[in-house]
């Protein structure tokens, strides 16, 4: 490698030494790449297949002829090759150190903490609500863009490392206040639990972020308006296998498709109403059109540029637009037939702050029997906790990126086996 100075470990959260494995993969090495790759990433088969690589856009020959290292393809490949080659076994020379810890949530920042706790030395139980672990992984992120095997194959690994996992077992919070003496959880009033979280250390929540942001526009209720998750979650149930009655189903077949948010989600919700066979899609955004081109005069290298972002989902077709704010949801019998909408403008603010939005075009309407809403999740607000009570991932830093939830998970980790340490 001849980086000069390498910047995609700065812009990776999870520190990867990007330029160390791909030297190794480069000389044949393949295990050597793994074993690097794995120091800092607990999951790379995952990465290797959907992170937006933050690491290529800050690569130095990203800099120069906007060819960076095919980072993400690489972990991909190392980790196949590991796994192929038996390079990843399970670990079952862990020395226990007497103690447990109950991680609740089982996505990629709970998984990461439960991985790290686990080979730490703690007895790690993670209490999943869902049928199966993944989080956002398994029930957002489409078939089509992470196959479900390769989650379940990482799982079956953790479970035979030891890591106990709980599934269809919510734990609901109060907002109550904690103790101020950080004193056990069981005796904080803080969960109501299936079962007692009173044997547990330390408890780390990993909850994510469940309340998908709403628009409160005229005929919300109206049949065929659902959020982005509704219908990529079921569709991974039934791909899994799940029956659903017709009443329960939600299906862009032979219908027109209308996608609210112009995120990542949205993307996702465009390519599963292509497979489940829609007439049509349109995406529309709130926000003016990103910049084209690979350069972005406000975030310049190694920043992360906020350009214009075409998926495969886009190219497999769709119609885009922008500065589009949604006024009504029009139907029929209860049923949707239509979204009336206009195009607007935003203006500086005298003031300062977020841009005012003004009127521009006048009302149209889009034909759409779906409405999908794709505009982000809230971050959930949490009580005081007991000192022994850990956030991490999306559920304390607001909805992110599956390698910012994992390295968040991971740094957490290290905050729950510090604070047992000096207990």
């Amino acid at each position: 490698m001849d980086c000069g100075v390498p910047f995609c470990h700065w812009a990776c959260p999870l520190g990867n030494k990007a330029p160390e494995w791909n030297d190794a993969l480069y000389k044949g090495d393949w295990e050597l790449a793994y074993r690097l790759l794995n120091s800092t990433n607990p999951f790379p088969e995952f990465t290797g297949r959907i992170c937006p690589a933050l690491c290529e856009k800050a690569c130095v020959l990203n800099r120069f002829n906007h060819e960076p290292t095919t980072n993400r393809e690489d972990e991909c490949a190392i980790t196949e090759m590991a796994f192929q080659e038996g390079f990843i076994t399970p670990k079952t020379d862990i020395q226990r150190n007497g103690k447990k810890v109950a991680v609740i949530g089982a996505g990629p920042a709970g998984l990461a903490a439960a991985n790290d706790l686990n080979l730490m030395g703690y007895q790690v139980t993670v209490f999943e609500k869902n049928e199966a672990a993944g989080g956002l992984l398994r029930y957002g992120i489409p078939n089509f863009k992470l196959n479900k095997a390769i989650i379940d194959r990482r799982i079956k690994l953790l479970e035979q490392e030891g890591i106990e996992f709980r599934f269809n077992e919510e734990l609901r919070m109060k907002n109550e206040e904690s103790p101020a003496d950080g004193m056990a959880v069981a005796n904080s009033s803080l969960f109501t639990l299936h079962s007692s979280l009173g044997e547990y250390d330390a408890v780390v929540i990993a909850t994510g972020t469940p309340t998908a942001r709403d628009l409160k526009a005229p005929g919300r209720e109206l049949k065929g308006v659902h959020f982005a998750l509704e219908l990529l979650s079921q569709q991974n149930r039934v791909l899994a296998g799940m029956e659903f009655s017709k009443d329960e189903r939600i299906t862009a077949k032979g219908k027109d498709v209308l996608v609210i948010g112009g995120g990542d989600t949205g993307s996702d919700c465009i390519g599963t109403a292509h497979r489940q066979g829609c007439k049509s899609v349109t995406q529309i955004e709130i926000m003016p059109k990103p910049v084209e081109g690979p350069e972005d005069p406000q975030n310049p290298w190694p920043n992360w540029p906020r350009t214009l972002k075409t998926t495969s989902s886009h190219e497999e077709g769709c119609t885009r637009c922008w500065n589009i704010n949604t006024l009504e949801f029009l139907g029929k019998d209860g049923k949707l037939t239509g979204v009336k909408v206009q195009e607007i403008d935003w203006k500086p603010n005298p003031e300062g702050g977020r841009p005012i939005m003004v009127e521009k075009g006048k009302p149209e309407i889009i034909k759409a029997e779906l409405v999908l809403l794709a505009m982000g999740f809230l971050k959930p607000e949490h009580p005081e906790y007991p000192k022994n009570v850990f956030v991490c991932g999306d559920s304390a830093n607001g909805a992110s990126l599956v390698v910012r939830a994992m390295a968040s998970g991971c740094q957490t980790a290290q905050k729950v086996n510090s604070y047992l340490a000096n207990k």
